[in-house]
């Protein structure tokens, strides 16, 4: 669309990164083709669409690094509870669940992310196939994956760890139909990236398979990495190396490479991935629900690694993502005020673009760059006063305030209105999905505990 958004205070997030004041952004088509001063720019384009953005702040669209949108069929649970969630819930129900209940959440986690100014979400994880279109129709930028494992996945909450190659072929063949199909489409607004689960679930064979893949469709790679006790006991066991260690041995590492979590990452670890340029995607809120994160994200940033965030599961806000992670990285300098709230803002706009391997046409508002944007109202009490815009929305921002997105200059949601998708229905059928994925658990796994108030829901 061509339209004109007048009189806004810009965030552009350009190398100076400069806030620009009773400022314009004019797209034509799916780019933004002038950043400039208001009345100039209306008055050279007088018959282009307007948008009043007086009181508001236009910003670069949102990149969530890191989610697994399919996983909001957990939110409520296993955040308060003990044991392994990772193993003893989130797998068999990723399993256990079927396609059009997958389809269902990943809808949900679409809706709440436009909500929260999200243009771009990243989201490795099972089955991907049979909901990735169901995605796409809502309008988002996605970069997908399916998580490729030969471990027999649901054997590890048990303590077993056993690799097999047919298990490991049924991921390789959804890995590649995720490509084939998906890659590209939507006018290019889906992408795919290989993943690798993790380096507990991998094979060196498996590894390898995965490396192939990336060279063969040109993609991008992605791992979760050091999230767990049982991995890194899992990756000594079979190694005798860190997980970091072991998937440098196997080609897993590399400036094509986001690895998201790090908890366990030893110092020499951290100079590893440095070393050879990977990316870190941090979830803060995620990762501290049972008290602060214990990473080591000070000698993180201070060796000079490219930190992005995401949300990882039960939300898509990263607003909050923000807020927690300006806390956790500030305390793992021991205190103070760095990093700035510029820093943390960077981790979802132009360093997030940086880890895509985007920054030519994501991550800031310029001309040439894709019509991604996100707009806020600043008339919110929790905004007010601004004296320094970036501080508040790093420590105060939250999906209230958030008005219209746009995605290749198509509004998704306008005024607060989703454009892209019927609300009412998707919240329907996300909860009915639930109910059917749990009580489904229940009966594969009748030893797994599944809330009985759900199950009462369910007959």
């Amino acid at each position: 669309m061509d339209l004109l958004i007048h009189d806004a205070t810009v965030v552009t997030q350009d190398d100076a990164r400069r806030v620009l004041h009773d400022a314009a952004v004019l797209v034509h088509g799916d780019r933004i083709v002038a950043v400039g001063d208001s009345d100039a720019l209306l008055a050279a384009h007088p018959d282009v669409e307007r948008m009043d953005g007086a009181g508001k702040a236009v910003l670069p669209g949102l990149i969530n690094s890191h989610t697994h949108t399919v996983l909001l069929v957990l939110r409520g649970t296993v955040e308060d509870m003990t044991g392994d969630v990772i193993y003893g819930y989130m797998t068999p129900i990723s399993f256990a669940m079927q396609a059009p209940q997958r389809e269902a959440i990943a809808r949900l986690g679409c809706l709440e992310a436009i909500h929260s100014g999200t243009t771009t979400l990243v989201d490795p994880f099972r089955h991907v196939t049979g909901y990735a279109e169901g995605m796409a129709r809502t309008g988002l930028r996605l970069y997908l994956s399916e998580s490729g494992a030969d471990a027999l996945t649901l054997k590890i909450r048990n303590g077993i760890y056993e690799y097999d190659q047919a298990f490991g072929e049924a991921f390789i063949e959804r890995i590649v139909e995720l490509a084939e199909r998906f890659h590209g489409a939507h006018g290019d607004r889906v992408r795919c990236q290989i993943s690798a689960h993790g380096p507990d679930n991998c094979s060196p064979w498996m590894l390898a398979r995965l490396n192939e893949l990336a060279g063969k469709y040109g993609l991008r790679r992605t791992v979760h990495l050091s999230q767990s006790t049982r991995e890194v006991e899992q990756v000594r066991a079979m190694s005798g190396k860190t997980s970091a260690a072991y998937l440098a041995d196997n080609d897993w590492l590399g400036d094509d490479v986001v690895a998201a979590h790090w908890t366990y990452c030893t110092d020499t670890d951290i100079d590893l991935l440095a070393g050879h340029g990977v990316h870190m995607v941090h979830c803060p809120a995620n990762s501290s629900r049972r008290g602060p994160h214990q990473v080591k994200v000070g000698h993180i940033l201070d060796a000079g690694i490219n930190v992005v965030l995401g949300t990882d599961n039960m939300t898509e806000d990263l607003f909050q993502a923000m807020t927690i992670g300006s806390i956790i990285h500030r305390g793992g300098h021991g205190g103070g005020v760095a990093p700035t709230p510029q820093m943390t803002l960077d981790s979802i706009t132009c360093n997030a673009a940086r880890a895509l391997g985007r920054e030519a046409d994501l991550g800031s508002i310029e001309a040439g760059k894709l019509a991604d944007l996100t707009v806020l109202d600043l008339d919110r009490a929790h905004l007010r006063p601004v004296i320094n815009l970036v501080s508040n929305l790093v420590h105060y921002g939250h999906p209230g305030a958030v008005s219209d997105v746009m995605v290749g200059g198509r509004f998704l949601l306008r005024n607060g209105e989703v454009l892209s998708m019927n609300e009412a229905d998707t919240l329907a059928e996300a909860q009915e999905a639930t109910v059917a994925s749990w009580r489904r658990l229940h009966e594969i796994s009748p030893d797994i505990v599944v809330p009985q108030d759900l199950l009462a829901s369910a007959r």
